[in-house]
């Protein structure tokens, strides 16, 4: 009976704490054009920053996500209770939620789950990973397999995370790749080739940002200059063929090799593979799925880029709504797999729907941490970090002039890292450089522009509230910390070699220059990291 008393208190407790909130909710002031006094202030950047070290620390996205969600909302409302309730979830977690572009990507990222599950149940998956052994003998083998794939789907980078996961994961497990380097083998060919490829969601989302230019030819000319994205291609190719690692990537390749894919207690699906079914399912119901549900998606953002309409092949991608295009394109190919698993009876209608509650519970983890990060850089962006970094980079524009792309470069990484999003990044300092460049040294801001864009690709890439770290994890069905902390050093000495090169292309402003000594630079810098580490064994 005390029990039970307990319980009947502290349920009361927590309809009224409720009852409460939403009554601050509903009594808040409208605010619309209410700005906080830590407004455009390096302040504005303190709670992506204490989010993403207290992720670090503890190991633990979740409240460390919140906390950082919290901290903004009592900056936003000056540390008045009311106003940061009204602020965290009005126009935190609520708008992010029912934002139209968001909830296309949740559905997008649902649908995925649910048609690796059905893979599994029928059987495909076991087919796959069957008539992948006689032809994939070796760790390397299986590694440059998953960069070959995750460069052929250049389309987009969430669509490129959460497909190379499926199909390559069972592979990678099978030849004791640990789940940190197929994590970090999947970021590395979402955002990276997304960025170099002209059609693209990335190359769409650039060309809007470029202001009384021909924003696609900008984009091609930035291509060679895009010297984060072109090394880092180069350096996973050189680290799997060099068959060393280092940092913390280095215990859990060598932890895999002797059996633990893990490393860490946090072993995130971890029975999946004692569910997978090995039944009727072939070859054919893994891979004409997937074929599908690609077609499917490349055609739906053509769609909603105007191409049935009459425009042209480029401009429809440049113009193309990548969350509706996913979204719509996904589900089709869903309805077409299940009437596909049906029409062969590999399995039932009923298996089927079973499916999608599995599927979606998959997906959980990543739409949790999704949401958060969203919710995040709403705090951002309600305390002004766009426009105080634009005013900070236009301020130091003048005197740094050669400087300026290796600059531009540590700008869009800080910004990319502290805020999660490389769109994001790129509409703020590309209109910028633009404005600095475009009557006076057309070089100079192809250069600059590609060091955006470069920086900001860095800096998502290495935060763990970006959305492709997110789902580059989900992917890889691999612990999320693990895969920053790994894959962190990685990226961060291409960085390195990639800040050198703009400061060389600032001066010398010629591609035939740069280009080939950033390679020779980070060539020297994997050539005594392979003598310092050594090989390691099969």
């Amino acid at each position: 009976m005390k029990l039970a008393g307990k319980r009947i208190v502290l349920g009361a407790a927590f309809l009224l704490a409720i009852v409460f909130m939403s009554y601050l909710m509903v009594f808040a002031a409208d605010g619309k054009d209410y700005k906080p006094a830590m407004y455009a202030t390096f302040w504005s950047l303190v709670p992506p920053i204490v989010a993403i070290g207290l992720a670090l620390i503890t190991k633990e996205v979740y409240s460390s996500l919140f906390l950082g969600i919290v901290i903004g909302g009592l900056f936003y409302s000056n540390f008045s209770f009311e106003g940061t309730v009204n602020h965290v979830m009005q126009d935190g977690i609520v708008t992010v939620l029912s934002d139209s572009y968001n909830v296309g990507i949740l559905v997008f990222l649902v649908v995925l789950g649910i048609m690796v599950a059905m893979m599994n149940a029928t059987g495909g998956s076991a087919a796959f990973g069957k008539w992948a052994e006689n032809r994939i003998k070796t760790r390397v083998g299986a590694q440059l397999a998953t960069v070959a794939l995750g460069v052929l789907i250049f389309v987009d980078d969430y669509f490129n995370c959460l497909t190379v996961g499926s199909v390559m994961r069972p592979i990678t497990d099978k030849h004791k790749v640990s789940r940190a380097k197929l994590s970090y083998l999947i970021d590395a060919t979402a955002a990276p080739v997304c960025i170099i490829a002209p059609i693209s969601s990335w190359a769409a989302a650039v060309t809007g940002f470029v202001p009384g230019e021909d924003g696609f030819s900008v984009f091609l000319s930035a291509i060679p200059y895009n010297y984060y994205a072109l090394l880092t291609i180069f350096t996973m190719v050189m680290l799997t063929v060099m068959k060393f690692d280092f940092g913390p990537m280095r215990v859990h390749e060598d932890n895999a090799i002797n059996g633990d894919i893990y490393t860490t207690p946090d072993r995130p699906y971890a029975n999946v593979q004692n569910e997978e079914i090995k039944g009727k399912g072939t070859l054919i119901d893994l891979v004409l799925p997937v074929v599908v549900l690609i077609i499917l998606c490349a055609l739906g953002m053509l769609y909603t880029g105007g191409f049935f309409s009459g425009e042209n092949f480029v401009v429809a991608f440049s113009k193309s709504d990548a969350s509706v295009g996913l979204s719509s394109g996904s589900v089709i190919a869903l309805i077409l797999a299940v009437a596909f698993y049906s029409i062969r009876r590999v399995i039932s209608f009923t298996d089927c729907m079973a499916c999608i509650p599995e599927g979606f519970k998959a997906m959980v983890p990543p739409i949790l941490i999704l949401t958060f990060a969203w919710s995040l850089k709403a705090m951002t962006d309600s305390l002004g970090a766009a426009p105080y970094v634009a005013n900070f980079v236009e301020q130091s524009a003048g005197s740094f002039i050669n400087f300026l792309p290796g600059i531009i470069f540590l700008i869009g990484v800080a910004l990319a890292f502290a805020t999660g999003t490389s769109w994001g990044t790129f509409g703020i300092l590309i209109p910028i450089v633009v404005a600095i460049f475009e009557n006076s040294d057309h070089t100079m801001m192809i250069i600059s522009i590609s060091a955006c864009m470069a920086g900001a690709v860095c800096g998502d890439h290495c935060s763990p509230i970006s959305d492709t770290t997110i789902m580059a994890s989900a992917g890889a069905q691999c612990n999320h910390i693990n895969h920053v902390n790994t894959q962190l050093p990685y990226a961060m000495m291409v960085a390195a070699v990639s800040f050198v090169s703009y400061v060389i292309a600032g001066f010398v402003k010629t591609i035939a220059i740069a280009l080939p000594v950033s390679f020779l630079l980070m060539f020297a810098a994997l050539f005594l990291l392979r003598m310092k580490y050594g090989k390691e064994k099969e």
